[in-house]
C-alpha cells in the first residue's frame, strides 16, 4: 500500500479509520488463507457449450449471489456443465467451507459469503475463493468483511474508476478484527432482518390469490416443462395474420371471471396510445422515469428524475394516470410496472422498454388494472410472447390485444385497490422498520469491534 499515490487512498476519514482498526486488529486476512484462487467467465459467444440447466449443471456463483448476511443465495444462480466444472474451471471449484469474497464490480466491495453445507460449485472472475482451515474461520471472516468498517477499508484499497477492483495483495492486506460477539450479533441482526422481509414478501405474494378469489377466476395449473406438455395442435386458420412461433399457441391464457363481465383489454383500455402534449413549451420540466426508478418489490416509482420537454425525443411518452409495464427481460419477469402519478405538469417520458396502458373511460380503475397485469401467472404467460434476440427479449403487444380481463363495478374495483394498497403499505412499513433495526444493530457491532463498548 505504500506505493499508492492517489488522493482517494489518503482521505482523512480512511486514514483515521485504518489507524483505529490497526490498534484493534489481531491479524491480516492473509494469516487465515490456506489457498486462494479466482474464477473465469466464458465469452458470450462460447457460453452455450459451457452452461447447463439447473437439473444437470453445477452452480456458477456470481457477485449478485453473495449477500451481506454472510450467506450464499442460490435464487438466481447460473449453472455450468460438469465438463467445464472439472476441466476449464477446476482451479476455482468451491466447497462448503470456503470463503467467497467479491473483488470487482460496482457498489459495495468485499461482500463475503460462505456456501451452505454440502455445496459444490464454481465462481466467475469477480469473486475470490479463499480456503481457510475450517468453516468456523470462514464464517467469522465473512462476518467481519461484511461490516461497514471492513467495507470502508476495502474501498480504500480498491482501484479503478467505474468498476473498482481489489487485487489479491490488497485483499490479503485487509486487517481483521475478530470478536466472539461479532458473528453472533451479525447473525442475529440479519436473521431478524430476513424474518421481517419474509413477512413483507408474504403480504405481497398473497395479493394474486386475493385477486383471483375476489374476481372468481380459476386458472389452470401451470404447465409442466415436459415433452408431452409441449406437444399440441393448432388449426391452420389460427395462424393466418398472426405469429407462427409455437410457444405463442402452446396455451391460452385469460383472466375470464365467473362473476363479472370480462371484455377484451383493448376494448376498455388503450394499449400504447399516443400522448398529445398540450400547452407544453420546450423548456418545461416533465417527469422522467428510467427503468431503474420502478421498484420490483411493490410496483411503485421511486426517485423519478426531471427533464425538459425538449429531451423527450426517442423515449416512451405518457401522461398522468397511465400504467407503465416493462416489456423486456428480466424486468418484465421481476414485475417492474407502476402507475404514473404526480407527474410534473401532467406528463412524463422514460424508457423505450415500456408498454403503456390508458383507460378509455372511468369504468376502469388504472390501479385495478395494474394489480391484474402485475400478477405472476400473467407475467409467466407473457413470456410465450417474447420476441427479439436472446438477452433482449420483449413481450409483444399481441399478448394484450387478445387478453380478457374482468370488469366489475367501479365500487368493487376501488375496494379491491384499497385492500391491495393496504397490503403494500404494510409491506413497506415492515421493510422500513427492518432496515432501521438492522442499521442500529450494525452501529452496535461497530462499537464492539472498535472497543467503544464493554
Amino acid at each position: 500500500m505504500a506505493t499508492r499515490h492517489d488522493p482517494y487512498f489518503y482521505l482523512p476519514r480512511f486514514v483515521r479509520l485504518e489507524a483505529l482498526v490497526q490498534t484493534r486488529s489481531q491479524a491480516k486476512l492473509r494469516d487465515f488463507i490456506v489457498a486462494m484462487s479466482g474464477g473465469f467467465t466464458p465469452k458470450a459467444e462460447e457460453q452455450e457449450k459451457y452452461y447447463a440447466d439447473a437439473t444437470t449443471g453445477v452452480p456458477f456463483v456470481r457477485v449478485q449471489n453473495l449477500k451481506v448476511s454472510g450467506e450464499l443465495s442460490l435464487d438466481d444462480v447460473k449453472h455450468v456443465n460438469h465438463e467445464t466444472h472439472h476441466g476449464l474451471l477446476v482451479r476455482s471449484q468451491v466447497k462448503q467451507d470456503d470463503l467467497l469474497v467479491k473483488i470487482t464490480g460496482v457498489g459495495r466491495m468485499a461482500v463475503a459469503a460462505v456456501p451452505p453445507q454440502g455445496f459444490e460449485g464454481n465462481i466467475n472472475q469477480h469473486i475470490a475463493r479463499i480456503r481457510t482451515k475450517d468453516r468456523a474461520s470462514s464464517e467469522a471472516l465473512a462476518a467481519w468483511l461484511n461490516t461497514d468498517i471492513a467495507e470502508a477499508l476495502a474501498k480504500r484499497r480498491s482501484t479503478g474508476g467505474t468498476r473498482p477492483a481489489l487485487d489479491y495483495p490488497a485483499l490479503r492486506s485487509m486487517p481483521v478484527i475478530l470478536d466472539e460477539r461479532t458473528e453472533r450479533e451479525v447473525r442475529a441482526a440479519y436473521n431478524a432482518y430476513k424474518t421481517a422481509l419474509k413477512q413483507a414478501n408474504q403480504k405481497l405474494a398473497g395479493i394474486d390469490n386475493y385477486l383471483l378469489a375476489e374476481l372468481g377466476i380459476a386458472l389452470p395449473p401451470e404447465p409442466e416443462n415436459t415433452l408431452v406438455s409441449r406437444i399440441f395442435t393448432v388449426q391452420r386458420r389460427e395462424l393466418a395474420g398472426f405469429r407462427f412461433d409455437a410457444r405463442v399457441h402452446r396455451a391460452n391464457f385469460d383472466l375470464v371471471s365467473t362473476r363479472f363481465n370480462s371484455p377484451l383489454l383493448k376494448q376498455i383500455a388503450e394499449i400504447n396510445p399516443r400522448t398529445d402534449f398540450r400547452n407544453i413549451e420546450v423548456e418545461t420540466l416533465l417527469t422522467f422515469v428510467p427503468m431503474e426508478a420502478i421498484t420490483d418489490e411493490d410496483g411503485s416509482i421511486n426517485a423519478p428524475q426531471e427533464r425538459s420537454f425538449a429531451e423527450n425525443v426517442g423515449y416512451t411518452s405518457f401522461q398522468e394516470g397511465d400504467l407503465l409495464w416493462a416489456k423486456i427481460t428480466p424486468c418484465m419477469e421481476n414485475g417492474k410496472s407502476a402507475v404514473a402519478e404526480k407527474l410534473l405538469n401532467g406528463y412524463g417520458f422514460g424508457s423505450t422498454e415500456y408498454h403503456v396502458f390508458r383507460p378509455k373511460s372511468v369504468e376502469l380503475n388504472i390501479k385495478y388494472l395494474h394489480a391484474l397485469l402485475r400478477m405472476k401467472r400473467l407475467r409467466f404467460a407473457a413470456m410465450n410472447y417474447f420476441g427479439g434476440s436472446s438477452g433482449h427479449q420483449r413481450v409483444d403487444e399481441a399478448f394484450f390485444v387478445n387478453l380478457h380481463i374482468p370488469l366489475p363495478e367501479p365500487t368493487v374495483q376501488r375496494r379491491i385497490v384499497e385492500e391491495i394498497e393496504n397490503r403494500r403499505t404494510d409491506a413497506r412499513t415492515l421493510r422500513a422498520e427492518a432496515k432501521t433495526e438492522l442499521e442500529t444493530a450494525k452501529r452496535r457491532i461497530e462499537a464492539i469491534l472498535l472497543g467503544e463498548t464493554a
